[in-house]
């Protein structure tokens, strides 16, 4: 494998968390030029994930039926016409469904890295493996803020589409020339609609893709009901500068990438301890977090930096759900990885929606959102040992 295909995957990975996050400096800006339209800016959050779950199951699809380049290549092709169509957007419906489109095309840099790293490894190599995507993924999430924030000021919400537009066709660009196939047509699916059905049924009732799945998707659950309130709460409650939300932002998401390149060397250590350890650490920072949303404890930093511990141990819980979920479905790989990414995704799209629903002019919604998700992620990865 050359060493620099983790590096590409990474940076065809970002596509999502770069398209979530560049642009929440903006909402308020949005908001004062399209309205709330059908309530509100974080109806096009829960579009694009709406968008993701449901592309995702297309996506993954395709990719063991037909390889993993084409998909791939064409969905990044989709994501960069449709992110022009949000930048050129005249309001919030066209936006939302601008975003939908973008996501059901960017779906396919979400599900079929994961399925190559599958096809490539497995065991504690498909973690190392995964934990080095997530290290270049990671990027994303740490820089798109601060650019966004940057953009915001100097070139306006349009010009974050734009650039969105930009990196996708760079994606596009990329895959269509570096990208190896890593599924061989001897291991494709040929399978009839109602036979693919099934194989989804089949794998959705296998206990360990269960469970790793819920585990995961409730943990995203939470990091996005996060995502979907912070600009509201840190911008529009504690007057944060939508520059400086970029670089708060950016610090959240440091300890997430460095836990997930502590991970492969933890878990090899402690095995299944780490997940159940940094579910229960993470448990506990959103307990502080309530605190300080319901009484005031520690003002924003009260708020700010239990937040930044919860999320910095979704590193520990996100790559080990997503290997524990693949781990028996080598044959099916792009199916399960796209059951895995639209079970996930759908509860971020759930997430986010809701906290745009319930937001007032205080943390609480969002904070008891995260509690509810850490809750459940809790609890599966209960019935995991169980298994």
């Amino acid at each position: 494998m050359p060493t620099w295909l983790p590096l590409l995957l990474g940076f065809l990975t970002a596509v999502g968390p770069l398209s979530t996050d560049m642009y929440l400096p903006a909402f308020p800006a949005i908001e004062a030029e399209l309205g709330r339209g059908w309530g509100g800016v974080e109806v096009t959050l829960s579009a694009w994930f709406l968008g993701l779950a449901v592309g995702q199951l297309v996506q993954g699809t395709l990719a063991d039926r037909l390889g993993r380049r084409r998909p791939l290549i064409v969905g990044t092709a989709i994501y960069t016409l449709a992110s022009v169509g949000c930048a050129l957007a005249s309001d919030m419906a066209m936006l939302s469904i601008f975003r939908c489109i973008a996501a059901f095309g960017g779906a396919a840099s979400a599900v079929i890295p994961r399925a190559m790293v599958r096809d490539l490894a497995t065991g504690l190599d498909a973690a190392r493996l995964m934990s080095k995507l997530m290290l270049v993924m990671g990027a994303a999430p740490i820089l798109a803020p601060t650019l966004g924030g940057l953009l915001l000021e100097s070139g306006g919400w349009r010009s974050i589409f734009w650039v969105s537009a930009c990196y996708g066709f760079a994606s596009c660009l990329l895959a269509a020339l570096l990208l190896p196939e890593t599924l061989p047509p001897d291991r494709r699916q040929r399978q009839s609609p109602m036979k693919l059905l099934g194989d989804f049924g089949r794998i959705a009732r296998e206990r360990g893709f269960l469970t790793h799945a819920v585990m995961g998707g409730a943990a995203m659950f939470m990091v996005f009901a996060f995502i979907g309130g912070a600009p509201e709460v840190y911008i529009a409650q504690y007057g944060i500068a939508p520059a400086r939300f970029g670089l708060l932002f950016a610090v959240s998401a440091i300890g997430f990438i460095g836990l997930t390149q502590f991970n492969p060397w933890l878990l090899g250590r402690f095995g299944a301890l780490v997940p159940r350890v940094a579910l229960r650490v993470s448990f506990g920072a959103v307990l502080l977090m309530a605190l300080a949303a319901f009484t005031g404890w520690g003002g924003f930093l009260g708020l700010y930096l239990p937040a930044c511990l919860a999320l910095a141990c979704t590193g520990l819980v996100m790559p080990n759900a997503a290997v524990g979920a693949l781990a028996r479905h080598g044959m099916r790989a792009g199916s399960a990885s796209a059951l895995l990414g639209t079970l996930q995704f759908g509860l971020a799209a759930l997430g986010a929606g809701l906290v745009g629903a319930l937001t007032v002019d205080t943390a609480q919604p969002m904070v008891l959102l995260m509690l509810a998700g850490v809750s459940v992620a809790l609890l599966a990865e209960a019935l995991r040992q169980r298994g």
